[in-house]
């Protein structure tokens, strides 16, 4: 088994394609590419995302996502939930795989844990409610401000981008049953004493703070996580990733 991994795809799977990763047609469905959130292939929640899953489902290996902040969790909640490698997916399509929250799988013969979910630093000029009487009217203030920054619940903004206290309860009993110890950790965001290098506008939240005691409690080998848009090597364990597929085993 082969492990690749990449960062965020925001619904666009060109890097895929075998003029960007002709390693990947060497795979077999065996082998698997871990997406690092904001997959964004569970965007419109219908038809519309049939093309790129479908095209996804074709390639010869598996996809498998946690998920980030861009995400429609009112359309992903609604595929079933299976066991996958000691852990709870949900299928998307055969061989496109949700990795669901405080998870530990194990493949290759290493362990990995999953905690997908960030919050959103783009909604400074407010979150929407399509119910709210004045929305056409401040949706139309906000698209004539120069740089506006806002989004629309339940259409570009969803507040399970952060993780409920249920996931956090399960991430801690996974870990506990594995001694707090893993080989990778697999995230969106970063924990707090990383997070807060990259912008203004990353500012500590739950999520953060547990992974924090995370990064602080577990034994682990690389952290790879998304969310930061580059690609970096924080040291020798903690691996930013956006657009580059780099193979992890």
């Amino acid at each position: 088994m082969k492990i690749f991994a990449t960062g965020d795809t925001h619904g666009n799977f060109e890097r895929f394609r075998p003029e960007y990763f002709p390693e990947g047609l060497e795979l077999t469905k065996e082998d698997v590419v871990l997406q690092l959130g904001d997959f964004g292939g569970v965007w419109f929640g219908d038809e519309r995302d049939d093309e790129a899953l479908d095209w996804l489902k074709g390639l010869p290996s598996t996809v498998a996502f946690v998920s980030g902040n861009h995400e429609n969790y009112d359309a992903l909640v609604k595929y079933p939930i299976e066991n996958w490698h000691g852990g709870r997916v949900q299928p998307i399509r055969p061989h496109v795989l949700h990795l669901m929250r405080g998870q530990v799988f194990e493949l290759a013969g290493r362990t990995f844990f999953t905690m997908g979910g960030a919050a959103s630093h783009d909604i400074e000029d407010g979150i929407l409610s399509l119910e709210d009487p004045n929305f056409e009217r401040k949706y139309l203030t906000l698209k004539r401000k120069e740089h506006a920054r806002f989004r629309i619940d339940h259409l570009s903004w969803w507040r399970e981008e952060l993780p409920s206290e249920e996931e956090y309860a399960e991430a801690r009993r996974n870990l506990d049953a594995h001694g707090w110890a893993v080989d990778y950790i697999l995230t969106h965001c970063a924990p707090t004493s990383i997070a807060l290098q990259f912008s203004r506008h990353n500012v500590a939240d739950h999520l953060t703070d547990f992974l924090q005691e995370v990064k602080d409690r577990v034994q682990y080998h690389y952290w790879l996580f998304g969310h930061y848009h580059g690609n970096k090597a924080i040291d020798t364990k903690h691996i930013l990733l956006w657009e580059q597929i780099v193979q992890i085993l």
